[in-house]
């Protein structure tokens, strides 16, 4: 074989480099020549890549790049039927149970199929479609609020609302195309819509749109004209439209579904910081010797001459909040005397840490209501009968108030509160209250329009001949929370007893929905005496509403329903009233990652 000749071998190796090192120069002055904004775009697309993965897929709706949209049922009315059927569907509101009610109206149910080319089927859709463009009623805004609210917002998302509707348009386009039609037009719809989706990003306002977003609008106009000439069907298009419209709507109230599955299944859930704070002070218990155990003062704890307070509560932090703001805000503090109810698996911590946060000026007394001899044997199974699968309602301690008398057989008054409130005013004066007779002291929730108004209907079935017969669904509805109790009174009326076969009654059939607040209405109903609305304040616990003022003027505050303010829903523009009262800096909480 002939050798290669020097001056060859290097004429190829030269070759050679070229041909490799040529491509990484280009790309890295490519990559210097990006600009700021071409450089976010970019890594904007690459973040969307990523997290494009982890969107939720639901299985019952499909994705709006599939086929098949479902679409809403839609419905002819005869002329001047549409006002009658607004008045008969609020007529069924207010009358639900009432089974003989008939419409008068016709519906003619038309199913719906979205094809190309269908022209004769496009002519059976309907030209008035009330029930696609539900909108809801708002109140209008004042001259003032009109100008330096209203004329801002819609300044300053015009362009951002315009993209949104062409990507929306550029979708409907698509998926009404059918298969193998116009395949090139397609593909750059599909095109434009990925460049406008990945500069437009999470933008809400105008200002946050990159330049690119802008440049890329021209391009996406140009292709949906020629999609206006291609697919010229505009009663299908329309048709498509409404179908995507639903379909999302459908994904909305899945989502808010969800929502509302996860906000109640936090509410029931434990949070790990407050599991660790309670296996941390349970074994610290007992690793105390039994005489360290006792709390100090003991001969006060059935003494009348005191001022006896009650809580029931299975959760550290939310008992100590109770009693600490209790005695922060009595001017009298070592006249009080707090008796904390607990179960079993939650004595040990709760003792622990009340004996390590001793209060020197009021005295504190921690029952085990397990080892009490006052509830039924078979009360476990009977609280399980109430077709419940909220342990909150079917707790021991939730109903365990019915037997306050029995509890406390040596005290004549006392004032019971939940473990979710917040005592903010000294409460002495209601011991001089005259009771006039009555067994219980509340603030009554009955007067319409207030954020605390709940009806006696709403929770207990009237349409029960038994209950129908003895109470009334227009009796005065009042709160658990904070309550001043005669005992007294309630053992001369035997309400226990009462309380017992009302509650046996319900495990049989149903009467009412799980909890102890309706049982409570009935077993107190026409024993209750109205106390006044600044003693008692409800609602920082759910959307309620409730005023600045009210909570200000407020002697106890009230985290009614599942936004607790220990848990990560609680609303924060209220958590700070009870922060305030939890020792942050304590080293069990700081070990245990509670932090305010």
């Amino acid at each position: 074989m002939k050798q290669i000749r020097p001056w060859q071998r290097i004429l190829f190796l030269s070759l050679l480099s070229i041909s490799v090192f040529a491509p990484l120069i280009l790309v890295s002055n490519r990559l210097k020549s990006i600009t700021p904004v071409g450089r976010r775009e970019f890594i904007e697309d690459l973040s969307r890549i990523r997290f494009r993965t982890d969107d939720l897929r639901l299985s019952a709706i499909g994705q709006e790049d599939g086929e098949g949209f479902k679409g809403p049922r839609l419905i002819l009315f005869k002329d001047g039927e549409l006002n009658s059927l607004v008045k008969d569907n609020s007529s069924d509101e207010s009358d639900a149970g009432n089974n003989n009610h008939k419409h008068r109206e016709e519906q003619v149910i038309v199913a719906q199929k979205v094809t190309v080319g269908s022209d004769e089927k496009d002519q059976l859709l309907p030209t008035v479609n009330q029930l696609a463009n539900k909108t809801d009623f708002n109140p209008p805004f004042s001259k003032g609020e009109k100008n330096t609210r209203v004329q801002p917002d819609r300044a300053t998302d015009v362009k951002t609302k315009e993209i949104r509707d062409k990507i929306i348009q550029a979708k409907a386009y698509v998926n009404f195309a059918p298969p193998g039609s116009n395949a090139q037009l397609v593909k750059e719809l599909r095109a434009r819509m990925k460049e406008l989706e990945r500069s437009v990003g999470d933008a809400i306002k105008d200002k946050d749109l990159s330049k690119g977003a802008l440049r890329r609008v021209k391009p996406m106009e140009n292709a949906l004209y020629k999609a206006s000439r291609v697919f010229n069907n505009c009663p299908a298009i329309a048709t498509k439209l409404r179908a995507m419209n639903y379909n999302s709507e459908e994904q909305v109230q899945a989502q808010k579904n969800q929502a509302a599955y996860l906000m109640q299944l936090a509410a029931r859930t434990t949070p790990k910081g407050l599991h660790c704070l309670s296996m941390r002070l349970t074994s610290e218990y007992f690793s105390l010797e039994p005489e360290k155990r006792q709390m100090p003062n003991q001969q006060k704890f059935y003494d009348r001459s005191f001022n006896h307070y009650v809580v029931f509560s299975d959760n550290i932090l939310a008992s100590s909040v109770v009693v600490n703001s209790t005695i922060s805000s009595s001017k009298e503090p070592e006249r009080i005397v707090f008796h904390v109810v607990t179960d079993s698996l939650n004595y040990p911590s709760i003792s622990m840490w009340f004996l390590l946060n001793i209060q020197s000026r009021a005295t504190i007394q921690i029952l085990n209501i397990d080892d009490m001899d006052v509830l039924p044997s078979d009360y476990d199974q009977l609280l399980m009968k109430q077709n419940s699968n909220d342990p909150r309602f079917i707790s021991t301690l939730n109903h365990a108030r019915f037997y306050l008398p029995d509890i406390f057989p040596g005290l004549n008054k006392m004032v019971l509160f939940d473990h979710d409130v917040v005592v903010q005013r000294d409460l002495s004066r209601l011991w001089s209250i005259d009771m006039k007779g009555k067994v219980i002291g509340a603030v009554e929730t009955c007067l319409p329009g207030e954020s605390s108004f709940r009806s006696m209907s709403r929770f207990i079935n009237f349409s029960d001949t038994w209950v129908a017969g003895k109470f009334s669904a227009r009796a005065c509805t009042w709160a658990f929370g904070m309550n001043l109790v005669d005992l007294e009174e309630w053992r001369r009326r035997k309400l226990t007893s009462t309380y017992i076969r009302y509650f046996n009654l319900g495990t049989k059939r149903p009467l009412w929905k799980a909890g102890s607040l309706p049982i409570g209405w009935l077993t107190f109903y026409r024993q209750t005496l109205a106390l006044d609305k600044r003693w008692h304040v409800m609602g920082l616990g759910r959307e309620s509403g409730v005023r600045e003022v009210d909570i200000e003027q407020a002697a106890v505050i009230h985290y009614d329903g599942i936004m607790k303010p220990w848990l990560d829903i609680g609303k924060e523009k209220y958590k700070h009233y009870w922060n305030i009262h939890v020792p942050y800096h304590h080293t069990y909480l700081q070990q245990c990652n509670l932090h305010a």
